[in-house]
């Protein structure tokens, strides 16, 4: 298998909402537009930072649809559909696959501690809705409960549709034990953001991240400095973008909401704030805000 387009960076998609708080199909496709004019190779729609759990599944479809008819054919498009019951997560999988996204993926079902046979069954229904696309496991336990585990890993892997793992635990060692019992022709992707370099190190294809989109340069620069060996100019750059998501995690709003506030300041695009329950931006995060928007307009300056 030809893993060529889930390497390099791909950011995880931000839900876009207008001034009345609903699904924004014009801010959607500018974000699309403005990522993919950076450069980055794909980008990973309704998953954690498209705030997936908070939204209606006709929104999801809206987005992923304004996604796909701004910029289908010119990047990788992976679409997270998971819902938290069989039914709708196979709608979503079969409305991703019409619309002819690149893969489909999905997180476990969270709350209920199900059985590594449950788990499988929920994956395999989905991937049956969608039997033309990939599927990629995103293993993110700190969040969703549950872990993808070796076992569970080898039994998903007998589904040919079965791809990769977008993994978001923190160890990196995962990222070689997926990369072990895969084989060659599974994709890995390194989640968390503070560790790409590390991940890309480890053997992870490329990455999808939450804070790709408000810095996709530093990203894509780092990810080029891996590619040619060069670790001391990564691993400098990583040090920048993990003291700059430190500053993002600082603001008494969720962070998505931070993240949009700074792609505003800098880029003049608007997402809108964040869905509740999670929370919006204080009048006190717009400081912060301003300072992240500069750290991130230096570093580019600096490493770019």
């Amino acid at each position: 298998m030809n893993l060529e387009k889930y390497s390099g960076v791909i950011p995880a998609f931000y839900a876009c909402y207008d001034e009345k708080g609903e699904v924004s199909t014009e801010g959607t496709r500018a974000l699309a537009r403005h990522l993919v004019g950076k450069g980055v190779k794909g980008l990973y729609v309704g998953g954690s930072s498209g705030e997936c759990i908070y939204l209606e599944k006709e929104e999801r479809m809206k987005t992923l649809e304004a996604v796909m008819a701004e910029v289908r054919g010119e990047c990788t498009v992976i679409a997270h559909v998971a819902c938290n019951n069989t039914r709708e997560s196979c709608q979503l999988a079969a409305h991703a696959e019409s619309l002819g996204v690149d893969a489909i993926a999905s997180i476990p079902p969270i709350y209920f501690h199900l059985p590594e046979h449950a788990i499988a069954k929920y994956w395999n229904d989905m991937s049956a809705a969608a039997p033309n696309t990939d599927f990629i496991i995103y293993n993110i336990p700190q969040l969703a409960g549950v872990a993808l585990t070796p076992s569970l890993f080898r039994e998903m892997r007998k589904n040919p549709r079965v791809i990769g793992v977008k993994n978001s635990s923190m160890p990196t060692y995962d990222l070689e034990i997926w990369r072990r019992l895969g084989g060659p022709d599974c994709a890995v992707f390194n989640g968390p953001d503070e560790q790409f370099a590390a991940g890309r190190v480890t053997g992870a294809n490329g990455g999808i991240g939450g804070t790709y989109a408000v810095m996709p340069e530093l990203f894509l620069k780092m990810d080029a400095h891996v590619r040619a060996g060069e670790m001391a100019k990564a691993e400098e750059i990583q040090h920048e973008v993990n003291a700059i998501i430190e500053c993002m995690c600082s603001t008494h709003g969720n962070m998505y909401a931070t993240a949009k506030k700074i792609l505003e300041i800098n880029s003049g695009l608007r997402c809108g704030s964040v869905r509740a329950p999670l929370a919006p931006l204080a009048e006190s995060d717009l400081p912060i805000c301003e300072e992240c928007a500069r750290k991130i307009r230096d570093a580019v300056s600096r490493f770019c």
